[in-house]
């Protein structure tokens, strides 16, 4: 049995990967689960699933989940806090590690997956963003092997060489990013400013977390995939391209210096790269519907409008200009896509806080976690108040 713990497990990426679990229970087992507060949905699917661990990032929370499991007679040991999070990563009977938690509060618990040598089904975007270095040395170090779940990643995994690399000599002339566009993609660009939460949560092809799709309205999570990929897959700025592709069923694609264009194709479903990486490099069922391609009708590509999307263009700013920038980029946007979810900024208040912040300047690379902490809790005080000034 292979052994697996769920970071996030009540998010939508945990929600499928235990429905991919549960197709093949012969096959895998939840060793650990954990969630942030959600007491009622970690006790649900420690109900439906048994795992010998359960944690709760929030202690009061994991107290209020020990009672109710003992209550229901589950011999499931609870634990809490970062403590508890790592503590399920480098379990021996835990062979993969399901990094689903967002945002920075990711970081920590992917790292120490990596070091202990597991194989890390890689959702969250900012182990990368906030750490490229850090993570890909503790990769390195560990033994571990880095399998990506965002769709778009997965994607260029599948069209790359055996061992997923652009590196000199695989052949590769550039990576092409999909984006769907988001909800405002044909929107009226003066009418941006007025977008509430809600239209920026209904995306057209995607059921995501909130964080997640505010960030794909603005473009930040295409931003933030494009900073993903140069660490993933060995390739600079210039060797990577976002084309929007309204109807998501062209996941990315990877071009060849012989004109090949390699494309991976399917239903906007993330069961489909939860379950290859689950199985690689073999194959899984993983519940998701074949492909109708005549119902599709048509696949449309357009070039991104970063006048409408600044939030892609300040990202790859930051990606060239290296160093600190990206950990910067990626805290302030969590500040101020937290302040316009609480309807204290304006939707196209969101970029014009991350690029105040930016331009402070932050010279140098962090060389440790706890620099990279300092840093990232310096970029929010300074987006906090920025955000604060624009309200």
């Amino acid at each position: 049995m292979i052994g697996v713990t769920v970071l996030g497990a009540t998010g939508s990426i945990g929600r499928s990967t235990l429905d991919v679990l549960a197709r093949h229970g012969d096959r895998y087992r939840a060793v650990a689960l954990t969630a942030n507060r959600d007491v009622d949905g970690l006790h649900a699917q420690c109900l439906a699933t048994a795992p010998d661990y359960a944690v709760m990032a929030d202690p009061a929370a994991a107290r209020r989940l020990e009672a109710r499991l003992a209550g229901a007679g589950l011999p499931t040991r609870v634990l809490a806090g970062e403590a508890g999070l790592c503590a399920v990563c480098e379990l021996p009977e835990v062979d993969q590690v399901m990094a689903a938690i967002v945002g920075a509060a990711g970081l920590i618990p992917a790292l120490v997956a990596a070091r202990a040598g597991k194989r890390v089904l890689l959702a969250n975007k900012e182990a990368l963003v906030m750490a490229g270095p850090l993570f890909m040395k503790a990769v390195s170090d560990g033994g571990a092997e880095v399998l990506p779940i965002d769709s778009e990643h997965n994607a260029i995994f599948q069209c790359l060489p055996p061992g997923g690399t652009a590196a000199p000599g695989a052949g590769v002339r550039r990576i092409l990013l999909t984006a769907s566009g988001g909800p405002f993609r044909t929107a009226a660009p003066e009418s941006l400013a007025a977008v509430t939460p809600e239209q920026a949560c209904a995306h057209p092809n995607w059921s995501m977390g909130r964080k997640i799709s505010v960030d794909s309205a603005t473009m930040m999570n295409k931003g933030l995939e494009v900073i993903e990929a140069h660490w993933l897959f060995g390739v600079g700025p210039e060797r990577i391209e976002v084309v929007v592709h309204p109807q998501s069923v062209v996941h990315s694609m990877v071009e060849y210096v012989d004109g090949s264009v390699l494309a991976q194709l399917g239903n906007p479903d993330m069961r489909t790269p939860i379950a290859h990486a689950l199985a690689w490099p073999g194959r899984l069922e993983s519940g998701v519907d074949s492909l109708n391609l005549p119902a599709v009708g048509r696949l449309d590509f357009e070039p991104p409008d970063l006048a409408r999307f600044p939030c892609l263009g300040l990202a790859f700013a930051a990606l060239r200009q290296g160093g600190a920038a990206p950990a910067v980029l990626n805290a302030a946007n969590e500040v101020a896509v937290a302040a316009f979810l609480e309807r204290r900024l304006s939707f196209t208040a969101i970029a014009r806080v991350i690029e105040s912040v930016l331009d402070r300047g932050v010279e140098g690379q962090p060389g440790s976690v706890d620099d990279l902490l300092a840093l990232d809790a310096s970029a929010r005080r300074q987006a906090e108040a920025e955000a604060t000034a624009l309200a």
